[in-house]
């Protein structure tokens, strides 16, 4: 068969290495993919949010299933315009990806069902927004509406940092017309655990849960980031509050967005926070995150491809879903000065004996084919063991392997899982 995958960073490296181990697929194109990317399958020039264009090369490829892994062309309606050249597609429609798309959808969906998450109110007026915060319960959360590249959400710990928050996103215009609209909720505390999940509108099958890493520096300190590293699974979440989520979160999220009329198929992102009353989702995604998939898909023992063909054709409730019983840890290294500004154009180099997975988000060739850094997050290297301690060690182990000049990574990925472990089993 010929597959395209839709996207270009660390994720989608992640997908197209899974992918590449199906008997089924034939031909391999990712859409645009990266200098890295085309180590393990064909990259083609189409930006992720080129819709028709994904369309022409589909239909002149002669594809028969895409992958449609980014946020921006799924809330585009990428798959809807794919469906209707009659390619399978793995990802929601659009009038489901609005889980993601909107917050204030999502927050309203989980009130209407009953599904745990943070109080909130709802604003579209920056002065009647800036009067509540003035007086809201510290700290808050203020959250644009629309789609930010994950950084429209602030964590103001004063009354007067939620003002500023308002006054950037809704008058200021930092997230464009995301920010028109905003979301002011409750802080929530606890453990946080990210849980991917495969449904097909009707039955759902988690991966196995992880823990992502998102801010800049050791200690969780600095700024906020796409994510610094991550580890599965994550020792907060066990058999007893899988079934809570199970129960109280995830079958009634895909019942509640069927009731709407906007059934969702594919991989569904379940933040959650483990709080004193119980799981509650602090957002939605409506895909695979980056990088939870850069360690939940290496542990994946079954076919990805024959997963996301039942997804499609809404018979995964017979689709076996298996996992290792191990540990994944991933160790991002990025360009120095990333989330701010960073330089470019630096030679990546991996030695000899690398023995890790290595996933490229942000690379390019230079003249003579070797890969260059071109982004902020630039790879992330992944290992496995049988414990966690083993997962973490060999994945630092492995990261000394590979660099570029101006690189720097976190050097306690999985730490406060290691302390949970201990907690909580004594180990």
């Amino acid at each position: 068969m010929k597959v395209m995958v839709v996207g270009g960073g660390g994720r989608e490296h992640a997908i197209v290495k899974a992918l590449r181990r199906s008997p089924e697929i034939d031909e391999l194109y990712v859409l645009p993919g990266n200098a890295g990317i085309g180590k393990d399958a064909v990259c083609v020039p189409v930006g992720a949010k080129d819709i028709p264009a994904q369309v022409a090369f589909a239909k002149e490829k002669g594809i028969d299933f895409a992958v449609v892994a980014p946020d921006d062309p799924l809330v585009l309606g990428a798959v809807d315009a794919l469906e209707a050249e009659g390619i399978q597609c793995f990802g929601p429609r659009a009038n489901a990806a609005i889980i993601e798309g909107s917050k204030i959808f999502s927050k309203n969906l989980m009130k209407k069902y009953g599904i745990p998450t943070a109080s909130y109110e709802v604003f579209d007026d920056a002065q009647a927004a800036m009067e509540y915060v003035r007086t809201a319960s510290l700290p808050t959360v203020v959250k644009a509406d629309g789609l930010a590249l994950g950084k429209g959400v602030i964590l103001a710990q004063t009354h007067e940092e939620a003002e500023q928050a308002v006054r950037s996103m809704m008058e200021e215009g930092a997230f464009g017309a995301s920010g028109s609209r905003i979301v002011v909720e409750e802080f929530l505390t606890g453990p946080e655990v990210s849980v991917l999940a495969f449904t097909d509108g009707h039955c759902v099958k988690p991966m196995v849960s992880s823990m992502d890493h998102k801010r800049a520096l050791d200690g969780d300190q600095g700024l906020n980031t796409g994510g610094m590293g991550t580890i599965a699974p994550n020792p907060y979440y066990t058999k007893e509050i899988a079934q809570v989520c199970m129960d109280t979160i995830f079958l009634p999220t895909i019942r509640a967005m069927s009731a709407e009329n906007r059934p969702f198929k594919g991989c569904l992102y379940f933040g959650l926070m483990l709080t004193p009353n119980g799981p509650k989702v602090i957002e939605y995604n409506c895909r695979f995150g980056d990088p939870e998939t850069q360690v939940v898909l290496p542990l994946l023992k079954t076919d990805l491809f024959s997963i996301m063909k039942a997804v499609a054709e809404e018979r995964l409730e017979s689709q076996p879903v298996e996992f290792e019983d191990g540990y994944a840890c991933c160790v991002i290294q990025a360009s120095r000065g990333y989330p701010g500004h960073y330089d470019t154009g630096f030679p990546i180099s991996v030695q000899d004996d690398f023995e890790g997975e290595l996933f490229i988000a942000g690379a390019k060739s230079g003249n003579d084919g070797e890969l260059l850094t071109s982004g902020g997050r630039v790879l992330g290297v992944v290992a496995k063991g049988r414990t966690l301690e083993e997962a973490i060690r060999k994945a630092y182990r492995e990261n000394e392997k590979v660099g570029f000049a101006n690189s720097f990574s976190r050097r306690d990925i999985g730490r406060r899982a290691l302390a949970a472990l201990e907690e909580t089993h004594g180990l």
